[in-house]
């Protein structure tokens, strides 16, 4: 293997160690190596693929800016960072890619197309739940368990695509006799069925980017009167993270530009039900 292939041992060896050093760091990088390191734990897949040049022009910095943040991150340049994204691809399964670009190349309008564009959303979202189970964090997993299981009012805000979600939260919720209050009026009284909420309450959201303003304004709300605040979101950048008491994250494959809310689906049903459990003396996280 070529030098320029390898990873420095100044720098982390494997994705999760590199993902905690940008997050470490990310306050203390200039405005321009925070904006690429952003980028990069955002579309990982970008890295791993392109090229100096290609990064450069999606993430809107100049090509000598990503040898500096693999230099301040370690590296000897961007090769060796580079290599660690192609390293967590090995990990994944192989060639998903590959049979998800032909499948985005065929034409559309035929039977043919058809099938191949439904076998591509099955695969993107069974990427997504693959990655959903690999990558989330048990025990923060059971920490948003207790901080639900323990409210008095389980709060659901989930606005444009994540709508969806919160409204189907509502929904099993009132089916395992839990209760809740969905922050969807038609009305546009959310912030006041907000305001009832307090400390011995949870509020439950829900968001990605571009993230609904609705959403991240009733979020702020509620953590500036110390209402607890549980997060699904789709990563560590999310203007939905300094204020919560425990986030989780999704990141959900896409079909050219459509994604599949699969693996959110999943990860908002298993807190309900774990919720359900705690509540019927079964909690699943051990802590009570």
């Amino acid at each position: 293997m070529r030098r320029t292939d390898t990873v420095n041992a100044a720098g982390p060896r494997d994705f999760a160690g590199l993902r905690d050093l940008i997050l470490a760091r990310h306050g203390e990088l200039p405005k321009r190596l925070a904006q690429v390191a952003k980028f990069a734990l955002e579309n990982p897949d970008d890295i791993a693929f392109g090229t100096a040049a290609s990064v450069a022009k999606r993430s809107h910095v100049q090509p000598s800016t990503l040898v500096r943040l693999a230099q301040a991150l370690g590296y000897s340049g961007f090769s060796e960072l580079q290599a660690v994204f192609r390293e967590r691809l090995i990990e994944r399964a192989p060639s998903y890619a590959e049979r998800l670009e032909t499948l985005r190349s065929h034409s559309a309008g035929d039977a043919g197309a058809t099938g191949a564009l439904l076998a591509a959303f099955a695969q993107a979202a069974a990427r997504s739940l693959d990655a959903l189970r690999e990558r989330t964090d048990l025990k923060r997993l059971e920490a948003a368990v207790d901080v639900l299981a323990g409210a008095r009012t389980i709060y659901l805000i989930g606005q444009r695509r994540s709508f969806p979600v919160a409204a189907y939260l509502a929904y099993v919720l009132a089916k395992l006799g839990i209760r809740h209050e969905l922050l969807a009026s038609p009305t546009g009284i959310e912030a006041e069925l907000l305001a009832q909420a307090g400390p011995r309450d949870a509020l439950l959201a829900v968001s990605f980017a571009t993230y609904a303003p609705g959403t991240v304004a009733l979020a702020r709300d509620a953590t500036s009167r110390d209402v607890p605040l549980v997060v699904i979101t789709d990563g560590p950048f999310s203007p939905l993270v300094p204020g919560a008491r425990v986030w989780l994250e999704v990141v959900e494959a896409d079909v050219d530009g459509f994604r599949n809310p699969a693996a959110t689906f999943a990860l908002a049903m298993t807190l309900a039900v774990a919720v359900a459990e705690w509540r019927d003396g079964n909690p699943v996280s051990g802590t009570k």
